[in-house]
C-alpha cells in the first residue's frame, strides 16, 4: 500500500530593511518589515505579529517594495542591433527554438525585480506556452498576462509587412489577429480568448518598427474598435491599444479602451479625453530612448524605420510631460525587446527625468499597474492577504531612483529568487527553489 509523503511546511519569513514603500503611500516607512507565510503577506510594519518559527532576512540599508510590474513587454521576442539578422531569425528558426530562446528573457526580467508582466505581442502561441510553463514551475519568470495575437488591420502594424505577396502561402486573417470590419474584430477577440488570452491588445495606429505604414496613421475604424473593445469587455478581458497617432488613439479612447500604449503624438484633445475617462497611459519611454541611443551609435535600421523612430523620439517627451501636467493616470511599461531584456527599470529614471516624482514613478510600476491589469486585490502593494511579491533595492529610491536598477532581493509568491545580501548568494536561485532553500 502506497502512503503519501509528508512534505514539511515552509516556515514563515520576515523581511527587514531600513525602509519600506507599500505601493500606495505618499512616504516611506522606517524601518521596513514584511511577514510572509504560504506565499502571502501576513503583516506589514513593525507592529505585525511575527510567528515564533519565522526565519528572518536582514537586508540592511535597503528599501522593501512590491514586486515591480511592466505592462508592456514582448518576452518571446529578441533585441538585436542587426535588423536584417533579426528578420532572418524569425523566418529560419523553428517556433520551438524561438520559445527556448525566450526562457532567459523571462529569467532576467524576474531577477531585475519584475514579478508580473503584461506581454502584448507574440507569435505562434509562444506567449501562452511561456506563461503556462512559469505557472507550472517548469521555468522561472514573472507572472505573465498574455494577448495571444495583437489585433490590427490588414497591412497595419499588427500584420506582417515588408515581404512579397504569396511568400507565406496565404493572406493573414482573424486567426492571426488581422481583421477587416467589426464582425472580424469580434471573431479575432473570441479566438484570442479561446486560445488563452488574458488581455486583448490592438494596433489602432501605425508603428515605428513596421515597414508599410506611417507611424501616426489610424488603422482601425471607429466601428471596428467599438466592436473589439465591447467584445473583450463582455468576455472579461482588459484592452490595450498601441497608438502613436492622435486620431487612432481618440477612436480607441471613445471605444472604451483601458490603456493607450506609446502615445508619441497624442494631442491636447486626446489627453483631455484620457483624463476625463480615466484611460491609462503607458508611455514606454525606454523604447524611443534606446532606439535613439542605438541610432547614434550606428545601429542599422531601414531608412523608413529610422525616420519614424526619430520623429517619435522628438515628440514623446513633450507628450509625457503634458500628460503629467493634466493628471492623466500614467502606468509603467517599457516595450521590452525593443531594448535588451532585463533593463526594464531604467524606465523609472526616464520618467523622473521628465518631471514625475519618484514616489509616483514607483506607484506607476506597482499599484497603478496592478489596477490596470485588474489584479489590485492580489498584487501591487504590500498589504495583508496579498501575494508575497517583494523586491528590495539598496538605499532610498526616492533620493536615487536608479537604485531600482540595482535590485538585490526578489521574492515572488513567497519564493526567493534573488538575495544578494545572503552569504554565497552570487548565483540566484533556480526554478522551484523555496524561500528556505534560497537563504
Amino acid at each position: 500500500m502506497l502512503t503519501a509523503m509528508c512534505v514539511p511546511a515552509e516556515p514563515p519569513i520576515v523581511l527587514k530593511a531600513a525602509r519600506l514603500f507599500d505601493g500606495k503611500a505618499n512616504a516611506l516607512v522606517r524601518p521596513g518589515m514584511v511577514v510572509i507565510a504560504e506565499g502571502k503577506i501576513l503583516g506589514v510594519g513593525t507592529g505585525a505579529a511575527v510567528p515564533p518559527d519565522a526565519v528572518t532576512y536582514e537586508l540592511g540599508d535597503a528599501t522593501l517594495l512590491p514586486g515591480f510590474i511592466d505592462a508592456h513587454t514582448h518576452l518571446s521576442m529578441q533585441y538585436t542591433d542587426d535588423w536584417n539578422q533579426g528578420e532572418l531569425d524569425t523566418l529560419q528558426k523553428p517556433v520551438s527554438e524561438m520559445t527556448l530562446d525566450a526562457v532567459p528573457n523571462l529569467r532576467v526580467t524576474l531577477l531585475a525585480g519584475f514579478t508580473t508582466v503584461r506581454d502584448v505581442g507574440s507569435e505562434d502561441y509562444m506567449d501562452v506556452g511561456l506563461r503556462n510553463a512559469v505557472r507550472s514551475g517548469k521555468i522561472i519568470g514573472p507572472r505573465m498576462l498574455v494577448c495571444v495575437h495583437a489585433i490590427g488591420a490588414t497591412g497595419g502594424h499588427c500584420d506582417t509587412t515588408g515581404f512579397r505577396a504569396g511568400l507565406f502561402g496565404r493572406e493573414t486573417d482573424p486567426t492571426d489577429g488581422v481583421i477587416n470590419g467589426p464582425d472580424e474584430a469580434r471573431r479575432a477577440v473570441r479566438l484570442a480568448v479561446k486560445y488563452g488570452a488574458d488581455v486583448i491588445k490592438t494596433c489602432a495606429t501605425g508603428g515605428v518598427l513596421s515597414m508599410a505604414d506611417a507611424v501616426d496613421s489610424p488603422q482601425l475604424t471607429q466601428e471596428e474598435l467599438n466592436a473589439l473593445v465591447d467584445e473583450a469587455h463582455a468576455l472579461g478581458r482588459k484592452t490595450a491599444a498601441h497608438a502613436h497617432g492622435a486620431t487612432g488613439a481618440k477612436r480607441a479612447i471613445r471605444a472604451g479602451i483601458d490603456s493607450i500604449e506609446h502615445g508619441s503624438f497624442l494631442d491636447e484633445e486626446a489627453l483631455q479625453m484620457m483624463k476625463a475617462r480615466g484611460t491609462r497611459y503607458i508611455p514606454t519611454l525606454m523604447a524611443p530612448w534606446w532606439l535613439g541611443e542605438r541610432l547614434e551609435h550606428g545601429a542599422y535600421y531601414p531608412p523608413q524605420i529610422a525616420a519614424k523612430a526619430r520623429a517619435a523620439i522628438a515628440s514623446l517627451n513633450h507628450t509625457f510631460q503634458r500628460a503629467l501636467e493634466l493628471g492623466v493616470i500614467i502606468g509603467f511599461g517599457t516595450d521590452a525587446a525593443v531594448y535588451p531584456h532585463g533593463r526594464n527599470a531604467h524606465e523609472f529614471a526616464l520618467m523622473t527625468g521628465l518631471g514625475m516624482k519618484p514616489l509616483d514613478a514607483l506607484r506607476a510600476a506597482t499599484s497603478v499597474d496592478a489596477d490596470l491589469l485588474g489584479m489590485a486585490s492580489q498584487i501591487g502593494s504590500l498589504e495583508k492577504g496579498k501575494l508575497a511579491d517583494v523586491v528590495a533595492v539598496p538605499g532610498d529610491p526616492t533620493n536615487d531612483i536608479t537604485a531600482t536598477e540595482r535590485v538585490l532581493f526578489v521574492m515572488k509568491d513567497g519564493v526567493v529568487y534573488r538575495n544578494d545580501r545572503a552569504p554565497g548568494s552570487a548565483a540566484p536561485a533556480t526554478a522551484g527553489t523555496t524561500a528556505s532553500a534560497a537563504r
